[in-house]
């Protein structure tokens, strides 16, 4: 699926469009922004939590665990040379200990922390 950008109302404002899906993001005024929407970092911390309650639901679900619910949140930020992403899981439910390591386990291996944790390739045109 094309993931396409173009400039949006306000003076840094993007509107993200995602198959018949638009988002905003922006950043901040003292960027020369409006707020309007969250910034681009955001958006990647995001995507890795929210693929990480979508595997880990998933996997749960198959195995017929009690997982109420899966929150995750995300600290993120540069961090010396390196871009750091912190995540932090809660499991709600009646799960053991064994059970809160698998799905774990899984989350480790969701397919955007695969992508973040691996190689990437970008390339670029201009046109």
């Amino acid at each position: 699926m094309d993931i396409t950008t173009h400039r949006g109302q306000g003076p840094m404002q993007q509107v993200i469009e995602i198959g018949p899906h638009r988002l905003l993001t922006d950043v901040a005024p003292a960027f020369g922004g409006e707020d309007s929407g969250p910034e681009p970092h955001d958006l990647l911390a995001a995507a890795l939590a929210a693929c990480t309650t979508l595997t880990v639901n998933l996997y749960a679900k198959r195995k017929g665990w009690q997982l109420d619910d899966v929150q995750v949140t995300i600290r993120h930020g540069q961090e010396g040379a390196a871009y750091a992403l912190h995540r932090s899981i809660r499991y709600v439910g009646q799960l053991s200990e064994e059970e809160k390591q698998r799905l774990t386990d899984i989350a480790n291996k969701c397919p955007v922390h695969k992508t973040l944790s691996g190689q990437i390739q970008i390339t670029t045109e201009a046109a």
